[in-house]
């Protein structure tokens, strides 16, 4: 009998840009100190794009080139690349179809997801779902990026929190039972409010006065953000495990979005799950919007083995939230 074919991830790449942003340094550029950030979020330091030449789509294909160079995959081999990002290069243009061209990949088609925090799940999803198909052999997926270039480094609240990054899996066939086995999704335009960049859209065009006004960087109502992200990851979490007829006690390993550690422990707690199984890296990266998972999964890559039962869990603008679970396959070795 002929197995269904499962989406496993058989390759991981990574880029962070060599520039720290230190708490230290921010203190001398904002009203803030150190020992107040790593208290109430849990971050030290985070990287950014300084090169003011360079981009989103610089950085996703450094993950790419990294995880090709691992996985000794030829870019010719790739069906399609997904890229989740919240800072294209450019409005109307793909940063995928900069990605391709950059990589070198003549024969994927690619496109954008824009889910903010959430975007890497929900790419890996729709990503997972073409190779399930059997339409795709390989297809890449990527969170991506360049948070500097929307942050106000005057408005305390947000500069702390966030820093560039990439992180890129590889997904291929897979009949041994590992794989992506369910994902539960939500959505609330509601919130959409408590969490965005007002200017550079159709509904606040570019202008001096928008400019003038802030409105090209990111505003965000903490406390609101704060109590939905631990309500919404914890309660996806517990559905896509009853869904499956799973409990918390088969997971491994808990991967949730790097937005503040303090999110992070809460969900943790809710579930039931010691903190030694749950992956945490904001205290180097700090929030490095829809990079923040795959960059978890390429750090801590050598702690997974075989037939692992992972969740997977993030929280973003829309709001956008949801949670993956999924058993770990193999990775291909160079």
């Amino acid at each position: 009998m002929k197995l269904k074919s499962s989406a496993v991830i058989t390759g991981i790449g990574g880029y962070v840009p060599d520039s720290i942003l230190s708490n230290s340094d921010l203190e001398k550029m904002v009203d803030t100190n150190s020992e107040w950030i790593v208290s109430r979020t849990g971050i030290k330091e985070r990287r950014i794009l300084t090169d003011k030449t360079l981009a989103t789509s610089d950085m996703a294909t450094w993950a790419i080139k990294n995880l090709l160079d691992s996985t000794k995959v030829s870019p010719e081999e790739i069906d399609c690349v997904i890229i989740a990002t919240s800072t294209p290069d450019h409005l109307l243009l793909s940063t995928a179809s900069i990605v391709c061209d950059k990589v070198g990949m003549p024969n994927a088609w690619a496109t954008d997801v824009n889910a903010a925090c959430s975007g890497f799940l929900y790419a890996y999803t729709l990503g997972s779902s073409l190779v399930e198909g059997g339409r795709y052999k390989k297809v890449i997926v990527v969170g991506a990026d360049q948070n500097s270039a929307i942050i106000n480094y005057k408005d305390r609240n947000t500069c702390i929190l966030f820093g560039d990054g990439a992180g890129a899996v590889l997904i291929e066939p897979a009949t041994d039972g590992t794989g992506l086995i369910d994902s539960v999704f939500k959505t609330e335009g509601k919130g959409r409010e408590h969490l965005l960049v007002p200017g550079g859209g159709s509904k606040v065009p570019a202008t001096a006065e928008s400019v003038a006004a802030n409105k090209h960087f990111i505003h965000q109502d903490g406390r609101v953000v704060f109590k939905a992200a631990i309500n919404g990851m914890t309660d996806t979490c517990k559905a896509v495990l009853e869904r499956n007829d799973m409990t918390i006690d088969d997971i491994n390993w808990l991967i949730p979005h790097q937005a503040n550690y303090r999110i992070i422990h809460a969900v943790g707690d809710h579930l039931g799950l010691p903190a030694e199984r749950v992956k945490v890296n904001i205290e180097r990266y700090g929030n490095t919007t829809a990079a923040t998972i795959p960059l978890c999964l390429w750090d801590f890559k050598d702690d997974f083995k075989h037939n692992d039962n992972m969740i997977l869990t993030a929280f973003g603008a829309g709001f956008s939230w949801g949670a993956t679970l999924l058993k770990w396959g193999k990775l291909r070795t160079a």
